[in-house]
């Protein structure tokens, strides 16, 4: 996912799950297979150098893992705490699982209405 739409959908549609490592917002996209996005911020890490070390981290587990994860459904990857300095084996489990979980509730909740503004 690159598109600040994408995102927004998901933030606003999506549900969450969160875990030691990560938390996953996760949202229906309609395509055969799952689609990834990070936000990584640079409020926590100042250095770009371990922000992007957390999201080559994020791409490679996704990268893994995709065949396992829920199809049709975008994926946002979040740290879940400050200073991460994830492990790529317990992330990959932790990012199964959540995203299992996540997607489930977006699933059962259906669609939100739009407000109106």
């Amino acid at each position: 996912m690159v598109r600040k739409g994408d995102f927004e959908r998901a933030y606003k549609q999506g549900s969450r799950a969160r875990g030691d490592l990560l938390v996953v917002v996760a949202c229906p996209n309609g395509l055969a297979h799952p689609r990834l996005g990070l936000s990584v911020g640079r409020a926590i890490w100042k250095g770009a150098v371990q922000r992007n070390r957390v999201r080559r981290m994020f791409r490679e587990a996704f990268r893994l893992e995709q065949h396992e994860l829920p199809q049709g459904c975008d994926l946002i990857l979040i740290p879940g705490k400050p200073k991460l300095e994830p492990e790529l084996s317990a992330l990959r489990a932790e990012l199964v699982k959540l995203a299992h979980k996540a997607a489930l509730r977006a699933r059962e909740r259906g669609p939100r209405p739009e407000r109106a503004p």
